[in-house]
């Protein structure tokens, strides 16, 4: 069956729609141009129809727009922000790869809000460009939508990672006085306590947050205001910071519209640097997670010091098998991350004149990033640090066939002589303890009293448990 289809017209012409959409020619432009990639994320969209219903209510009260045209739009606006992400869907199918301004998403904003506010306005006309973008230019208002979301889609990273930090805490306290073998260079080193190794991961979270929470703010600056080039052409003199607060009201950040237009048009540093601290935090992660699969590699034929959760069948051939999927998502995701700041790196670097024309695309990379890393972040959390336990007895031998424990006697017989001990214990494969006796060196006293694993770990064990 061939589809019905209404004629509508736009400054290029006629442009057959499909007769039950809500948007107009040029979103059916665009459909067809340019159908390559994903869809324009929705967090935008809703970003963007909030942007236009506080339009709509600004314009009323700078007397920009009468009433009987506000009113529906604002209307029309709650109605779509109260469909389900699926239903919402259906009425903007454009994708990202399109104009790098995101000007054929406003405008199928622009336009779906007219269809939808014609049930609400007895009659009133309500134009896409006239009435709905009164004010705006995709310039500023797409730029604005993307601070709005980033704002969001950073909070909520934020959350998961304070989560993980929890999480990494209560096995830090747990096992604070459970001592394993240090490694350095891939080689044995001289012993801590799995306590102290988790603070290192907490600490290093620590850093990771308190960079975010440093940089965040720079994205509450609204660019909103500065219509086509940066000067406000069109735009009421109060339109950005009336706009600002109300958009502040709904997400209930403190968003600032009074910054330099020219900037926020041509630039998107705010969104550089905050990621930089994403693909930080990427780094982090993919360490930590990497730690834990590495430390619970075996269980007999690895370092076994780690029993991970069994959350699903590890392999379709091997009976019992249990792999760190967790930590596999979570470094996948690290990976993609790693990749996504290349992207807005070249993404930003593109700020040609007063504009910058590469918006879509590194807006998508951007919440990509902050959406992987929150869930994968969240997943290694619940269901992998919250479940895993320590093989104390496999830590135990670790500690006790390491070489490396002879550090402590260094202070006593000198490096010389430490080194030949452990060298002749290397040859011979007999236990340190043994080399040390039969060097006639020290006495057994002197040998358990001088290399005692939880005392060589406590000079910063104390410094630490007196900070927390």
């Amino acid at each position: 069956m061939t589809k019905e289809m209404r004629i509508e017209e736009d400054t290029l012409g006629k442009v057959e729609v499909p007769a039950d959409a809500l948007w107009g020619p040029q979103t059916e432009r665009s459909r067809h141009n340019f159908p390559t990639g994903s869809y324009m994320p929705l967090a935008i969209i809703k970003a963007l129809l909030q942007i236009k219903k506080a339009a709509a209510r600004a314009n009323e009260q700078e007397d920009q727009l009468p009433g009987n045209k506000a009113q529906p739009i604002i209307k029309a606006v709650d109605s779509l922000l109260a469909l389900s992400d699926e239903e919402l869907r259906k009425s903007f199918p454009l994708k990202v790869y399109q104009t790098g301004s995101g000007t054929q998403t406003n405008m199928n904003v622009n336009e779906v809000i007219a269809h939808a506010a014609q049930k609400y306005s007895d009659g009133v006309e309500i134009l896409p460009n006239d009435d709905v973008n009164r004010g705006q230019s995709s310039n500023d208002i797409f730029p604005t939508a993307m601070n709005i979301t980033s704002s969001v889609a950073v909070s909520d990273l934020q959350a998961a990672v304070r989560h993980l930090i929890k999480e990494l805490k209560d096995k830090q306290d747990k096992y604070w006085q459970v001592v394993k073998i240090g490694r350095t260079h891939l080689q044995d080193a001289t012993p801590l306590t799995f306590g102290q190794e988790v603070s290192g991961w907490v600490s290093m979270l620590g850093h990771d947050l308190n960079y975010l929470e440093k940089l965040a703010p720079t994205l509450l600056e609204f660019p909103l205001g500065g219509t086509a080039v940066g000067t406000g052409l069109n735009a009421d003199p109060h339109f950005a910071g009336e706009i600002a607060e109300k958009i502040s009201q709904v997400y209930g950040f403190h968003f600032n519209g009074q910054t330099n237009k020219f900037y926020g048009l041509e630039a998107h540093s705010g969104l550089n640097a905050v990621h930089g601290v994403f693909k930080t935090l990427a780094a982090d992660c993919m360490k930590i997670a990497n730690d834990v699969r590495f430390l619970a590699s075996g269980p007999r034929a690895g370092y076994g010091e780690l029993n991970i959760p069994a959350n699903e069948p590890g392999s379709s051939i091997m009976p019992g098998k249990v792999n760190p999927t967790q930590a596999e998502a979570l470094t996948m995701a690290a990976v993609r991350v790693m990749g996504n700041d290349v992207v807005i790196d070249l993404a930003a670097s593109q700020g040609n004149f007063q504009l910058n024309v590469y918006k879509p695309v590194l807006i998508q990379a951007f919440l990509e990033s902050a959406e992987l890393l929150t869930g994968t972040i969240k997943g290694f959390a619940d269901k992998m640090i919250h479940g895993l336990t320590v093989n104390e007895e496999r830590m135990t031998e670790l500690v006790d066939n390491s070489l490396m424990t002879v550090t402590a006697l260094s202070p006593h017989i000198g490096y010389h002589a430490s080194t030949q001990i452990a060298q002749e214990a290397e040859k011979k494969q007999t236990t340190l303890r043994e080399a040390a006796l039969a060097s006639g060196k020290l006495t057994s006293e002197q040998f358990d009293e001088w290399v005692d694993p939880l005392k060589m770990t406590q000079s910063e064990a104390k410094r630490l448990e007196s900070e927390h």
